[in-house]
């Protein structure tokens, strides 16, 4: 992998969420995440840690978490990895 060009700590508010149909807000709030890191971090290639996927659907698909705090690395080569922030 090559070296790390920014690293930033974001809170991303959910509350978008709130209008998707309840039996999908989980997958619209996985899709606001990934959206919301490539605009801030000027990337289309969004990669999210399987613990942010867990956290979004510990509650099923009807209740999701009303924001989230993920720490966000851009490489060299353009892609952005995300994975929960520790408190």
């Amino acid at each position: 992998m090559s070296d790390i060009l920014k690293e930033q700590i974001y809170v991303i508010p959910l509350r978008d969420v709130k209008k998707a149909p309840r039996w999908k807000r989980s997958a619209r709030a996985m899709k606001v995440i990934r959206t919301y890191l490539g605009k801030h971090m000027k990337s289309e290639d969004v990669k999210l840690d399987s613990t942010i996927n867990e956290l979004i659907w510990e509650r099923g698909s009807q209740k999701p978490p009303r924001k989230i705090r993920v720490r966000a690395m851009k490489f060299e080569d353009g892609q952005v990895q995300a994975e929960l922030a520790e408190e």
